[in-house]
């Protein structure tokens, strides 16, 4: 009997979300990243996105949309990065981080066509590759906490966006006096299914 009772509570709950707008969809993208550190170049370097979104409209005007993405963010060291910190971190020029980001995006949609999108995002850090070194790890903390703000716009089932995420928090892991903060303009494709 307390399995009927649980199959019609979530019946109930995914009749109620339905009505209301969930949808959940692929999506995919471009990062345009770049780092406020003192050792970066300045400029922005380009990755990219993919991961899948759920979009919960709670009333007609306000809702939240979940992600989880796999997120590459390419940066360009300055030249002198290894001779400040350490020789034996190697040659730095080149750094590709992969990162589980999982954005909670607050959705306004003033009008139906369009969504303004703001929330946190917590990345951690999965991969980290560089060229000619294996000691450089240790550079990059294992997590980033970010601000995330956009617009989204609808046409039929697809969800063009843009969106600007800054890093709250310093991601070196080397020494606390230079703060490397993230900073990423994402623009992407979803389809709501």
């Amino acid at each position: 009997m307390k399995k009927l009772y649980v199959l019609l509570a979530v019946v109930f709950i995914a009749t109620n979300l339905m009505a209301q707008g969930f949808k959940i969809g692929p999506k995919l993208g471009a990062n345009i990243s770049g780092n406020t550190g003192l050792q970066f170049e300045n400029g922005f370097n380009f990755g990219y996105h993919a991961g899948f979104f759920s979009e919960i409209m709670l009333t007609d005007k306000l809702g939240i949309q979940p992600e989880v993405l796999w997120s590459q963010v390419n940066l360009k060291s300055a030249n002198n990065l290894s001779q400040i910190y350490s020789p034996s971190l190697g040659d730095l020029q080149d750094i590709k981080l992969s990162y589980l980001s999982i954005p909670l995006m607050l959705n306004i949609r003033p009008v139906k066509l369009i969504t303004i999108q703001a929330g946190p995002q917590y990345s951690i850090l999965v991969d980290k590759t560089k060229s000619f070194t294996s000691n450089a790890q240790s550079a990059f903390k294992s997590g980033d906490f970010a601000m995330v703000a956009g617009i989204q716009l609808k046409v039929l089932s697809f969800r063009v966006y843009g969106r600007y995420a800054i890093g709250l928090s310093s991601i070196n892991d080397i020494v606390a006096d230079d703060k490397w903060q993230s900073q990423t303009i994402q623009l992407g494709l979803g389809l709501a299914l």
